[in-house]
Order: structure tokens, then sequence, then C-alpha cells
């Protein structure tokens, strides 16, 4: 009774972060940002969801179940190590590129008084910068 309730509040929280780092990936509004929720939301829920179904093979315990909860872990250890490690790599290859981080501004107008659109903001970065 105790495990299912577990189980439940495991599954249930790693969905949470699914739909948070949904959110996150549609509402944050730069590169940076956007990686970050994905990389931090998709380790944490899947790790939750894993570990419902760790916690919920262990209510018959036998070699079976328990080799299989032990495949389950080195899946989770090896989402801990993979995913902070590309989500990293990501994050250089956009700042090795240029990608602009985003700011904060007041003052959303243009130089002519328009509405700054963000076809026409200028990030600072042109292709010809990577020229060797």
């Amino acid at each position: 009774m105790i495990l299912d309730i577990l189980v439940i509040v495991a599954m249930l929280t790693g969905l949470l972060f699914f739909v948070a780092t949904t959110v996150g990936l549609i509402r944050f509004p730069d590169f940076y940002s956007r990686v970050h929720a994905a990389g931090k939301g998709d380790t944490l829920s899947t790790t939750l969801f894993l570990g419902g179904a760790i916690l919920y093979l262990m209510r018959d315990l036998n070699g079976t179940t328990l080799l299989t909860a032990g495949k389950l872990l080195l899946i989770v250890f090896y989402i801990f190590i993979a995913s902070p490690t590309a989500t990293h790599a990501i994050i250089d290859a956009g700042y090795e590129f240029r990608v602009p981080y985003w700011t904060r501004s007041s003052d959303r107008k243009g130089a002519d008084g328009d509405d700054v659109n963000e076809e026409n903001m200028d990030n600072g970065f042109y292709p010809e910068d990577l020229k060797g």
C-alpha cells in the first residue's frame, strides 16, 4: 500500500517536471534558458519515472525483478552522467557560435519609435565573423 503510494507520487512528480520542462522550452526567451530547462527537467523527470518503476518492481522480490531494477539503476546513472554533459556541450556550441543572450529591456521601442521585432533585431552576430 505505502509502496504503491510512493510509486504514484514518483510518477506524478516526474510527469509534473516533464510538463514544466515543456513549458520552459516554449516560454523561455533565449537559447540558453531553454537548454537549461530541457537539461534539468529531463534529467530529473526521467529519474523520477525510472525510480517509480524501480519501486514498482520491488513489490515482488525475486532474481528477475532485482536484475531488472539493477538495469534501471544503471540507466539512471547513465542519464545523470550523459544528460548534463550533453547540455553543457550544446550550450558551449551555442556560445562558440555567439548565440546572443536575452537581456531585459524596459523600452521595447526601436530607434524610430516602432515596436521592436525579433526579425529586425541586430544581435551583433555576423556569419563572416566565423571565417578563419
